[in-house]
């Protein structure tokens, strides 16, 4: 039911608005973005990706992104690729070049909560997936940032649907632990890493247990042990050498691990049922300095006061609302309202669902949470709490709010200008600055649309020759 829902509510709908696939809602995609006045278009076409742009966005209905109301003839002021102000009654200063957005929506750019955009192109073709290693003897040591793509055809992609900012993952090893994912923009250059090293991963429920011997028990104690044998080499390096082949971690293993010990680094934790949600909790109880992110989290609703007690911030997909598997037997539409309600620091992100390619469905996901709100008996979020999970949110999750993730003076200048409510359907970014840069709009996609919307005789592939 949940694919079934996607096709006709996601891919119809969206097709329509990203691919226009016939001359009507072509005209009126390149109307709307032709629609910004000559002002926009002239000072966003001296801002190519190589240049940051001084600019000041005014007459704007703007979004900070840290889950204030929206401000009515707002204004975001950008100089050498940071905000320096954004507000109401913000003053412009000298020499700033202004853009007036006409009373549209501008906000940050959206922070892709858990993704792997940049390791996969084609899932399908091992060649063009970095996305696991089944077979390295490191774990915990990966660092993804190597792997990582900017010409991929899905960071194009994502960026065109308002995604600035991504939080990246891999997706598993041969051990238990997955390996360090990183923060990454999807700015059209070659340079896509924020922050390398920025979380290690793991995952525990039946994922886990098919790494660690079969069961759940068997999980814990091997993450136990694990982060134990780290600990004891933090204190003694040269006594991994003297262990030997009885070893049960590598020496780049061992480094990462003790970074997650002492709290440098945030340990995402895909968990789904409640008590294992539960039992990951109590792990701080030994290990009092991890930093943990659930992932996941579908029966999280169940026991939402033990994680906020635990101030743990939780990253969930409201789309996950049958279960697909018996660890998800309480999936729930209200799952993040619910946990909001908690007190949980709730982001909103796309995983279990094309997270290399989709991540624009984000808004949608968000939108459906805010529609929530008018069902009786259901839980969802305001608008506002809404587009928070979208940026701020993950950007805390990460260890990163200071940065990025809203409009606040000093984060990157990543705007996105909308063409209506981001949270609609059908809205689409009109631009885009990552960093203070003008970014493209054009994907791959665009150039193929217009090749086959209108096809003549002899333009096309000899494949479809009559």
């Amino acid at each position: 039911m949940k694919s079934l829902l996607r096709r006709m509510t996601f891919r119809s709908s969206r097709a329509k608005s990203r691919d226009a696939k016939d001359g009507v809602n072509v005209s009126r995609l390149r109307s709307t973005r032709t629609g910004l006045g000559s002002a926009l278009v002239a000072a966003l076409a001296l801002a190519t990706p190589t240049h940051a742009q001084d600019i000041a966005i005014i007459n704007a209905r703007l979004v900070i992104g840290d889950g204030s109301a929206p401000v009515e003839g707002g204004t975001v002021v950008v100089r050498g690729g940071k905000v320096v102000a954004a507000g109401a009654g913000v003053a412009v200063p000298a020499g700033v070049e202004r853009v007036d957005a006409g009373g549209r929506w501008v906000t940050p750019g959206i922070v892709a909560a858990f993704s792997r955009v940049g390791l996969v192109e084609v899932d399908a073709v091992g060649g063009t997936n970095d996305r696991n290693a089944p077979r390295t003897r490191f774990s915990a040591g990966l660092d993804i940032a190597p792997a990582l793509n900017p010409m991929g055809s899905p960071v194009a992609v994502n960026r065109a649907s308002g995604i600035t900012r991504a939080i990246v993952a891999p997706g598993g090893s041969s051990n238990l632990f997955a390996g360090q994912g990183a923060v990454v923009d999807l700015a059209d250059d070659m340079d896509m890493v924020t922050k390398p090293r920025a979380l290690q991963f793991v995952a525990f429920g039946e994922d886990g247990s098919a790494k660690a011997g079969g069961s759940r028990a068997a999980t814990f104690l091997l993450f136990r042990e694990q982060l134990l044998a780290a600990r004891s080499y933090a204190r003694n390096p040269a006594a991994l050498a003297e262990w030997g082949n009885d070893a049960m971690i590598q020496r780049a293993d061992a480094d990462a691990l003790v970074r997650v010990i002492d709290g440098t680094t945030p340990l995402f934790v895909r968990v789904d049922r409640a008590a294992d949600i539960v039992n990951v909790l109590k792990l701080r109880q030994e290990f009092p300095a991890l930093k943990l992110v659930l992932v996941g989290a579908t029966e999280g609703w169940l026991v939402a006061r033990e994680i906020a007690a635990a101030r743990v911030p939780v990253l969930v997909s409201p789309l996950t609302d049958l279960p697909g598997t018996f660890e998800q037997l309480g999936a729930t539409q209200s799952n993040a309202g619910r946990l909001k309600a908690a007190g949980v620091d709730v982001s909103v992100g796309v995983f279990d669902d094309d997270d290399a390619h989709k991540m624009g469905y984000a808004t949608q996901y968000a939108g459906n949470l805010v529609a929530l709100t008018r069902l009786p008996g259901a839980s969802g979020m305001s608008w506002d709490q809404a587009f928070a999970a979208l940026t701020s949110a993950p950007a805390r999750a990460v260890g990163m709010e200071g940065s990025i993730g809203s409009l606040r003076p000093g984060r990157v200048g990543d705007v996105v200008i909308w063409d209506n409510d981001p949270l609609e359907l059908g809205s689409r970014p009109t631009a885009i600055l990552i960093d203070g840069k003008a970014q493209s709009l054009t994907t791959r996609q665009d150039p193929l649309r217009d090749r086959y919307a209108t096809p003549g005789e002899g333009a096309l592939p000899k494949a479809y020759d009559r």
